[in-house]
């Protein structure tokens, strides 16, 4: 068969593109859909597959060449010209006579029928294959079958896919071999110790002595083919031998024959350098949804494959999403937007995962699970922390006749039902600010490059639930008055604590307060609250001795800590955003200019 032209498919409005790399040499012999060049443009990186299963026999292009669509690439000598058994024992099937004519010169024995068979399939016993020990699973799930009946297999190869509510993993064949009949089917559940397949052991073929010799063409072929997959084969397991192929071509261009999957034990013990894993999550690793080559590619590169998504059969996770994966997270390092994506407890955006310590050694623990607004709101802080350049500004108010002003008006208040604390006042004062200095009531854009000014004054308010902190929303605090703030806040506030408040009661927040005054303390750093630009913390106020100018006298201070994105509020002006707000409630007259 005449060798086929391998071209440059499709690559959209890219023309003159790089090749970067070749991932193959001439003489090598690549499987139909195995990458053979890699092309860089200004914008992606794609690699370029055979779409012939056979062997290279000239290339076209080399490192630094370009090319565009329709170019060749390579030509492929199909594997159909070497693979065929016709070809490959020529003397043994020109026809029954010769056959004959062999079979007397080599021997005058004949052997029975039984030995016949027993020739045919290789001298080999047959294997039960069972479930081996899945832990403490009890009927789990076949979610996959990998192999069907008459397929040839190798021994740890992948046969069925199994998966509880916790796990997913792969049964291996204990035997090399021929499937001569499968005891289960996708949908079916199975236990340890079950039977899944019957296995046809290839191991006799060498021991039949003359009898061996006696094969025809064909059974020549069939032995062969029981030491080496066949191309069929590599068809009917395609998703795991693809998995398990692709990394070593992308590496030394050529699929090594001896290329086979991993089984969990043996990743365990040579799956890559320790130390490229610190960060990833052992047990979020076994759970991900991959086969063992794919695993011992991800171990090599450090890759936690618990957060790579999976875009293969079921959501499983291929030898490109792998890559996919590396090359985001090099991407995020490398422009500074790793931070987004951080989980809580490390790693990511340059800062190293926290250790996984054992704390039983030193003593007695007790292991008690987060509540769920707690796990959501960790994330939502270590982001922000993580994002954002945090300045802390400290200042204090004097707030000794606002506090006066509201003790006299607090049972007044009370009547009207209205529950007047400080926190109204407060809110009042700081929607003044947002309105005076209109950076405070922004948020950069998503590339930073520039500012959304809201015209809008929504200011959200720290509440201590009992199942964690929540933020909820008081809306167009600018155009109420402290009644109405006051009425606006409890009712949130009672919400939050009662388990009843509503999403949308949590969102369109330009700017937070966290008030610590019930509880103590004279200063804190409040987190500021991403797109915010700006978060207000308040400490217990206490009476301090003031000098009058000839006197000291006693006033009640409040201590303030404002919190500021670097980014858009420089040191000056939150000086003086503070100094505003203590203005405001030093002297509430003032609220009213």
């Amino acid at each position: 068969m005449a060798a086929q032209e391998i071209k440059v498919p499709d690559i959209g409005d890219f023309d003159s593109v790089e090749v970067i790399e070749v991932l193959v040499s001439e003489g090598d012999t690549v499987e139909q859909e195995q990458p053979l060049i890699t092309l860089e443009s200004d914008k992606a990186t794609l690699e370029v597959p055979s779409t012939a299963a056979g062997k290279i026999t000239e290339l076209k292009v080399k490192e630094g060449s370009t090319v565009s669509e329709g170019d060749v690439i390579a030509l492929v000598e199909a594997a159909e010209d070497d693979g065929d058994s016709d070809g490959d024992e020529p003397e043994s099937d020109d026809s029954d006579d010769a056959q004959a004519e062999q079979k007397a010169d080599e021997s005058d024995e004949q052997p029975s029928d039984d030995q016949a068979e027993g020739d045919a399939s290789g001298g080999g016993e047959t294997v039960e294959v069972k479930v081996p020990d899945i832990g403490d699973f009890d009927s789990v799930e076949v979610i996959e079958v990998l192999v069907a009946e008459g397929d040839t297999v190798e021994k740890e190869q992948p046969l069925i896919t199994l998966e509880s509510d916790k796990a997913t993993l792969e049964v291996p064949s204990s035997a090399a071999g021929t499937i001569s009949e499968l005891k289960v089917k996708e949908g079916s559940t199975v236990s340890e110790g079950d039977v899944i397949a019957l296995v046809q052991s290839s191991g006799g073929g060498q021991s039949s002595g003359g009898r061996s010799q006696k094969k025809s063409g064909g059974d020549q072929q069939s032995a062969s083919q029981s030491q080496a997959p066949s191309g069929s084969d590599k068809a009917a397991k395609k998703d795991d031998d693809k998995d398990s192929e692709e990394p070593s071509k992308s590496r030394s261009g050529t699929a090594s024959k001896d290329d086979k999957p991993l089984d969990r034990s043996a990743q365990a013990a040579s799956g890559g350098d320790p130390s490229k894993l610190k960060s990833v999550d052992e047990e979020r690793f076994g759970k991900a949804h991959a086969s063992p080559s794919v695993r011992k590619y991800a171990r090599e590169l450090g890759a936690d494959l618990g957060k790579v998504q999976g875009s293969g059969h079921k959501g499983r996770i291929t030898f490109e999403d792998v890559q996919s994966y590396v090359k985001g997270a090099l991407d995020q390092v490398q422009s500074g937007k790793g931070a987004g994506t951080a989980a809580p407890a490390g790693g990511g955006g340059g800062v190293p995962a926290q250790p996984d310590i054992d704390f039983s050694q030193f003593g007695e623990v007790e292991i008690t699970e987060l509540p769920r607004i707690r796990k959501i709101s960790a994330k939502a802080v270590h982001k922000n922390w993580l994002l954002i350049p945090h300045v802390t500004q400290f200042d204090t108010a004097d707030i000794t006749e606002m506090e006066q002003f509201r003790q006299a008006n607090k049972e007044k208040a009370k009547a009207d039902g209205v529950k007047l604390t400080p926190l109204a006042f407060l809110l009042k004062a700081a929607a003044a600010a947002l309105k005076q200095f209109p950076d405070l009531n922004s948020s950069l854009t998503a590339d930073g490059e520039s500012l959304v000014h809201k015209k809008y004054v929504n200011i959200a308010v720290a509440v201590d639930t009992p199942g964690g902190l929540l933020m909820p929303v008081i809306k167009d605090v600018d155009k109420k008055g402290i009644y109405e703030i006051a009425r606006d806040l409890d009712d949130v506030s009672s919400r939050a604590r009662d388990g009843k408040i509503k999403g949308d009661d949590m969102k369109g927040a330009c700017f937070s307060i966290s008030s610590l005054g019930g509880v103590g303390g004279t200063a804190f750093t409040p987190i500021v609250n991403s797109p915010e630009v700006g978060i207000l913390g308040v400490s217990k106020h206490s009476w301090q001795p003031v000098w009058n100018g000839s006197e000291f006298e006693p006033r009640l201070i409040l201590p303030l800590s404002f919190s500021y994105d670097h980014r858009v509020i420089d040191g000056a002006k939150a000086a003086r955003i503070t100094g505003f707000i203590s203005e405001k409630l030093s002297d509430l007259r003032t609220l009213l200019l």
